[in-house]
């Protein structure tokens, strides 16, 4: 019989991660996401319904979500369903339905919530861009060019094109 584990989840993190590193150094991390869905009923009254939904995460992942992500922030996590059962001191049987991490994405372009998110902020590719060039160093490198000789203006053009190729973070 044939079998698929996979989910896909995006939302919100209801609290910060809880992060613990085991006694042989694998760190663990708990996540809660908040998932939410918008419908309209037969009457045409829209609703919401969120989900809420607990994940694990573990080794270089775990440390890498406990680092940067915080309650609020939004997070796309792909990964498996997975059930825990145990049973309580009273005897009780119980289970949750929860996620193992497998993959994840940052999402909202690195604002800091507190700074605020509206238009005013600086998130995204601002900071994240290479250093930009002045363009004294860019004259004086096409200047140096033309005067070896008068054919080697491409060349020139070329080292100051390479030269910017080596800023790109990717």
């Amino acid at each position: 019989m044939a079998s698929f584990n996979k989910v896909i989840l995006l939302g919100n993190l209801t609290r910060d991660p809880e992060t613990r590193v085991t006694a042989n150094g694998l760190t663990i991390c708990k996540l809660g996401l908040a998932c939410s869905r918008v419908f309209s009923t037969r009457e045409g009254e829209r609703k919401e319904e969120t989900t809420f939904v607990d994940i694990d995460a573990f080794g270089k992942q775990a440390e890498v979500l406990t680092k940067y992500m915080r309650k609020g922030r939004p997070l796309m996590v792909e990964g498996r369903l997975k059930l825990d059962q145990w049973e309580t001191n009273d005897g009780q049987k119980r289970n949750k339905l929860g996620v193992v991490l497998e993959n994840f994405q940052f999402l909202g372009g690195g604002r800091d919530d507190e700074a605020g998110s509206g238009s005013g902020g600086s998130g995204g590719y601002e900071s994240s861009s290479p250093p930009q060039h002045n363009s004294s160093a860019q004259s004086s490198s096409s200047s140096q060019g033309s005067s070896s000789s008068p054919g080697s203006s491409d060349s020139a053009q070329s080292d100051s094109d390479d030269s910017l190729d080596e800023d790109v973070p990717f």
